[in-house]
């Protein structure tokens, strides 16, 4: 089975797949994006949520006002400091997403075969036939017999939560369609997506431009994520212009990673110009799986994850477990998506409804979390680690190399973790790219700056953005230890990983570690074994 990306052992023992998993201070490798809202805010849950794998929290601003998230971002800065666990800050933008208005909020049932108005207007209450959207030129950009679908959140894919609407005439700025399925619609927004209709709306717009500037600079968040990427230029403009050049004046935003959202034919079409520009991707699969024909999601998952593994840039997967938003346990699909998903190569599942208003996001984030690590067991690294030096050729860089042999003398040795000392992350960054099958912690040291204004220590954005690579587990060291040493007899910061891994419970008397620094002017691996 070695040219399977699944590793299984000859002969297989069905026996042994019930057989216990030993506990980990790490819930798996592949990390866990946790969306806060209504049910996931309090320290009490967010500290739970921390526990049970959560290592970025995400801020849908799609919903809510910045007093509400920012009440929500000081109870997770509690959590953090209760659970000394930690945590990563990502905000979603809006973006062009065009919404149905529901201002009194009353749930509005849809009948299969009906007619229903769509209609710009949102002083018109939303009723049975008549659907307020907050965009003027929808009656421009569909016509006849297009597909519109409508749904809380985002789409369940349940016949009863979501509809699926049929364009049968355009009368001005009005749109009427025909009702496809029965369905019931609660609450106050519902997102309405058009399949593979471009919508002429800025990906980001004036909302998201004010948030940015305010919540997210005064926050120092560590992810932005682009929702509605179409273009390499929708990343390249922002991060150039806005993010770039105009925040890094008032602040440390030039640090935040853009990970750009793929979430229609549009961004498909030009995936690999948006990789190159974006420092990750979230495969948004509830827009995309409406855009795409059921048969072709699977194939995108695949072809987009492993062009993000090649570029060593985090792939991230959306929609997992949809139903655990309102029940215990995924179904048995769920389970199996969550798995292939890992064994893709993503590095972090994002879960958005089933912790926003999930009556479960703890359980949840636990039950994803062990879904992941089963996966991870028989993840093939041998055949990717080779996919992966091939698809790099010769000659390396010596960046590159260093990653690599560092990975393949930790699979040799049988290393328990590798040690990576860095300033930027890049290195650490590299060796998780080659996917080792053991930890790698990686030691931050922070560096002294200044604008000639004040001094300030940079590493906090290195080490919490790193919270969303697969395999690779952050510490801030101490600033007065030198990222660089110039004597190879300098130990005293690995003493301090060490024992961090020992405190952790993944360093053990006897075992074997891979140590990954550089000395002088130049890059050393090398393998230590422990006493006792």
């Amino acid at each position: 089975m070695q040219s399977s990306p699944l590793l299984l052992e000859e002969p297989i023992r069905m026996a042994s797949i019930l057989e216990p998993s030993k506990p980990c201070f790490f819930p798996a490798m592949t990390k866990i994006v946790g969306t806060l809202g209504p049910k996931s805010r309090s320290v009490d849950v967010i500290s739970q949520c921390l526990e049970a794998g959560m290592s970025v929290a995400r801020f849908d601003f799609s919903w809510g006002d910045p007093e509400y998230h920012q009440e929500t971002l000081e109870n997770l800065k509690a959590a953090i400091k209760s659970t000394k666990k930690l945590c990563a800050v990502m905000l979603d933008t809006v973006g062009p997403e065009l919404q149905v208005v529901n201002k009194t909020e009353h749930p509005i049932s849809l009948q299969a075969d009906t007619l229903v108005v769509l209609t710009p207007d949102q002083d018109k209450e939303a009723t049975s036939n008549l659907l307020p959207v907050n965009f003027n030129g929808l009656s421009k950009a569909v016509k006849k017999g297009d597909t519109i679908f409508i749904g809380q959140y985002l789409f369940t894919g349940s016949e009863t939560t979501s509809v699926w609407l049929e364009v049968k005439d355009v009368d001005g700025d009005d749109v009427t369609c025909v009702i496809k399925n029965s369905a019931t619609l609660a609450g106050s927004l519902y997102t309405l997506h058009v399949s593979q209709i471009r919508i002429d709306l800025p990906t980001l717009t004036d909302k998201d431009k004010e948030v940015i500037s305010t919540w997210g600079l005064q926050n120092n968040i560590d992810f932005l994520s682009l929702s509605y990427t179409r273009h390499a230029e929708d990343v390249r403009h922002f991060s150039i212009l806005q993010a770039r050049e105009f925040l890094s004046k008032f602040g440390d935003l030039k640090q935040t990673q853009i990970f750009a959202k793929i979430e229609n034919i549009e961004g498909l079409t030009h995936f690999d110009e948006i990789l190159r520009e974006a420092d990750g991707i979230i495969l948004s699969r509830g827009n995309l799986g409406i855009d795409l024909p059921p048969e072709k999601v699977f194939l995108f998952q695949k072809a987009a994850i492993y062009k993000c593994n090649m570029a060593g840039k985090p792939a991230v997967v959306t929609r997992v477990v949809d139903t655990m938003t309102d029940n215990l346990r995924p179904t048995r699909a769920e389970a199996t998506d969550v798995a292939n998903a890992v064994l893709d190569g993503s590095d972090a599942i994002v879960l958005g409804a089933e912790t926003l208003r999930g009556l479960y996001p703890v359980e949840t984030i636990s039950t994803v979390g062990k879904i992941c690590s089963e996966a991870e067991k028989v993840y093939n690294q041998d055949l990717y680690f080779k996919k992966t030096v091939r698809y790099v050729g010769e000659p390396m860089s010596h960046m590159e190399s260093i990653a690599s042999s560092a990975v393949r003398a930790a699979i040799k040795v049988k290393a328990s973790v590798i040690i990576c000392f860095t300033s930027s992350g890049r290195a650490a960054r590299l060796i998780a790219k080659y996917r080792p099958t053991m930890p790698v912690i990686s030691v931050v040291i922070p560096q002294l700056k200044t604008n000639q204004l004040r001094w300030t220590f940079t590493g906090g954005f290195q080490a919490r953005q790193s919270l969303i690579i697969r395999g690779l587990f952050p510490m801030l060291a101490d600033p007065r230890h030198p990222a660089e040493s110039k004597s190879a007899t300098n130990e005293s910061i690995l003493k301090v990983a060490l024992d961090h891994g020992k405190a952790c419970g993944i360093v053990k008397p006897h075992d074997r570690i891979v140590v990954c620094q550089k000395v002088g002017d130049s890059s050393v691996v090398k393998i230590i074994e422990l006493e006792d």
